[in-house]
């Protein structure tokens, strides 16, 4: 059963108030999006939703249904060959409220409500989002032979190797290597000069 709303009805009594919003139906879908009070808004919202349930369905029943809410043939009509196929996918959610202020005159807080008719972009649920990790990493693991593998560990050994090298053995690493150059240098004059 559903829970009665907090608070004083809109408009005079229950027969008024389901008019009103009926009338704030009928233009919500006529013009896809309306300016009223916030506490209209709010009591509209789960009246529309159920009636685009309706014509989501499409049948003659639920036709039948809309129509004991909104009498305007036309307006039930958009409803279920233009606004019904557009929410297709949604699986509910149809209308946005959004605050727009205060009103001039008396203050009251404004919002604007509209019927929410872009195309739905599903996400992956958690649990295929988990298949897919696991199995994207499963062949990643599989597919590196050994033998990159390897490179990358003697990359590593000789850059430690290279860091444990004092400077007073780096220079004489170098003496080491210019001093045969010098040796070599002294000899070939020598061999030309034999020659």
């Amino acid at each position: 059963m559903p829970k009665p709303t907090k608070g004083p009805r809109l408009g005079g009594g229950p027969a008024h108030e389901r008019l009103l919003l009926a009338n704030l139906a009928a233009a919500l879908f006529t013009h896809e999006r309306i300016q009223t009070t916030e506490t209209k808004a709010k009591r509209l919202r789960p009246l529309a939703e159920r009636l685009i349930t309706f014509a989501k369905r499409g049948d003659l029943h639920a036709r039948r249904r809309v129509l004991a809410v909104i009498t305007d043939k036309g307006v039930v009509h958009k409803l279920f060959t233009e606004i019904a196929p557009q929410v297709e996918d949604r699986e509910g959610g149809y209308t946005r409220i959004v605050k727009t202020g205060f009103r001039k005159g008396d203050n009251a807080p404004m919002a604007v409500i509209e019927l929410v008719l872009e195309p739905v972009v599903k996400k992956p649920s958690a649990k295929k989002a988990a298949a897919a990790k696991v199995a994207d990493e499963k062949p990643a693991k599989a597919s590196k032979p050994a033998a990159e593998e390897a490179p990358a560990e003697e990359t590593t050994e000789d850059a430690v190797v290279e860091e444990t090298e004092s400077p007073a053995e780096e220079a004489a690493a170098e003496e080491t290597t210019e001093a045969p150059a010098e040796d070599v240098a002294d000899e070939a004059p020598a061999e030309d000069d034999a020659k």
